[in-house]
């Protein structure tokens, strides 16, 4: 089998860098990338995506779709990292634990779109319960979400890692004409018939994410409670590799979550925990924004390509 070439088209934000640090000293195949003084040269780009066997984006959604655009390639596959083609049909979402045959689809695939990071969490809760008849696809929901920093991309963190440190909030909340772009996504591959409404902050650190959802148990379908959810998600979630439903034993020990904790890892943790007496459930999820959020996810889908790449030439 000739060694794949991968190129990463904006290796300099904080998704590329992620990715190209992930990769680092693979031997199983070429990483190629553009030298700073060809980076916006649409001849150079033109040419370096033609040639490669994956291309990753990791670039604004203007860009992404300009970079597309370019492929004349039938032969070249793409993994966008960017919002610009998550709800666009012809793309195959980049969420291989979405359904049983999620990692199939993203590896036979030539247009793979990577989730956002905030979706990663709501989907990775919502989509299962909504699918099992536990959650109705109607009911109001309202996701908040804590990231670090490093979620408002290379820009945020040169505010907060840069001379004007000092003067960045400690805690922020954003999005609040509540028209964000990721609630479509959410919408669309959680199974909803109604977009809910989406309350994202950034925190004065570099990266992970906290993201909560709320429900009251009167609401849920039937005779739903916490524990059916909670085994629900496992069953789902059985076999992931990447994906950990906690146990109702170590669930109910915790008074607190950090969204640091997986920092580093492609790993993501869910969890419920409830008040019976009050009929109140909270559905929770710990990853990183650059990780399972970003990086580590167009990693994994990657690596799915490069299996049925190596199998085909096998």
């Amino acid at each position: 089998m000739a060694i794949p070439h991968v190129f990463i088209d904006g290796d300099q934000g904080t998704t590329g860098l992620q990715i190209h640090a992930r990769l680092q000293g693979r031997k199983d195949m070429i990483i190629d990338t553009l030298p700073e003084a060809h980076r916006k040269d649409p001849q150079r780009r033109a040419e370096a995506l033609n040639a490669c066997d994956i291309a990753i984006l990791c670039l604004p959604d203007a860009a992404a779709r300009e970079a597309v655009a370019l492929v004349d390639n039938p032969d070249v596959r793409i993994i966008d990292a960017s919002s610009a083609h998550r709800v666009e049909d012809g793309w195959t979402y980049g969420f291989p634990e979405l359904s049983a045959d999620q990692s199939r689809l993203i590896a036979q695939s030539r247009r793979v779109t990577n989730p956002g990071c905030y979706p990663t969490g709501a989907i990775g809760l919502l989509s299962p319960l909504v699918t099992a008849g536990l959650l109705a696809p109607d009911y109001p929901l309202a996701i908040h979400a804590v990231s670090g920093y490093s979620g408002g991309g290379r820009a945020a963190v040169d505010r907060y890692e840069g001379a004007e440190s000092s003067r960045q909030p400690a805690f922020q909340l954003y999005g609040l004409p509540l028209t964000h772009k990721h609630v479509p996504e959410i919408q669309r591959y959680a199974g909803l018939t109604v977009p809910p409404v989406f309350v994202p902050a950034y925190g004065a650190y570099r990266q992970g994410i906290v993201l909560t959802i709320a429900l009251q148990r009167h609401c849920l379908s039937g005779a739903a409670n916490a524990d059916m959810l909670r085994a629900c998600l496992a069953e789902h979630y059985t076999g992931a590799e990447y994906v950990r439903v906690l146990p109702r034993a170590e669930s109910d020990t915790l008074q607190a979550l950090d969204p640091q904790r997986l920092n580093d890892t492609n790993k993501m943790e869910l969890a419920v925990f409830a008040n019976p007496e009050q009929g109140q459930i909270l559905l929770a999820a710990v990853f990183d924004n650059l990780g399972k959020g970003a990086s580590g996810a167009a990693v994994q889908n990657l690596e799915l390509m490069l299996r049925v790449m190596s199998c085909a030439d096998g």
